[in-house]
């Protein structure tokens, strides 16, 4: 739950108007701008992952449920859609080599899409419970600390932030959307598939 009471209201004014600044200028993420450079594996345009919308708004996240509640989704490929596939065809999902994936102990999904033959290229998306509270928490500490571009689409709550690879020529980024005590959290290098993040979100929420 949410802290409530003078100071957090002011708290919440103050980062409110950092990010309505930082949220007007251009943002980018996984799955919604296309990605710079290329190693091995494919590379596409981020779609709704990381950077698609953009809008002038505040990292507090916002829960818009009407009906039943959203639940952790548990198949990697079920939450995305054929378009969306398709650009990750040539990608394997899930190897081993890259450590624990799939439905988790805790009912959170991992889900990565990377060949362990290539260099950098790889996407890496962690879908999780999360209440209000924490989530406000992180999403403003990442807003105010570490340069994330915030804003409110679909619902929900967005930050994300691109930068170049300390090795590669490649783009790398992470976006992160909230809403309705489900987090998605997308990390990515070189590998931004189009409409990804909003592909998951409409499996989710519809």
């Amino acid at each position: 739950m949410a802290r409530t009471g003078p100071a957090r209201a002011a708290l919440v004014g103050a980062v409110a108007s950092l990010v309505l600044v930082a949220a007007l200028t251009a943002c980018a993420s996984p799955g919604d701008t296309p990605s710079s450079g290329s190693t091995s594996g494919s590379s596409s345009a981020s779609g709704s992952t990381p950077g698609e919308e953009t809008g002038g708004a505040t990292p507090t996240p916002s829960s818009s449920s009407t009906g039943a509640a959203a639940a952790v989704p548990d198949d990697c490929r079920a939450i995305l859609t054929a378009d969306v596939l398709a650009q990750l065809a040539d990608v394997p999902l899930n190897d081993p080599a890259f450590g624990p994936s799939g439905v988790q102990p805790d009912g959170s999904l991992i889900c990565i899409w990377a060949d362990p033959a290539a260099d950098t290229t790889g996407l890496r998306t962690e879908i999780s419970s999360m209440s209000r509270g924490p989530a406000l928490d992180m999403l403003n500490q990442l807003a105010n600390d570490e340069g994330f571009t915030c804003y409110t689409p679909d619902g929900g709550t967005r930050c994300e932030k691109t930068w170049p690879n300390e090795t590669y020529p490649v783009t790398d980024g992470r976006t992160l959307f909230w809403r309705d005590d489900i987090l998605i959290d997308t990390q990515y290098s070189n590998l931004a598939p189009t409409g990804y993040t909003a592909a998951i979100i409409d499996s989710i929420w519809g």
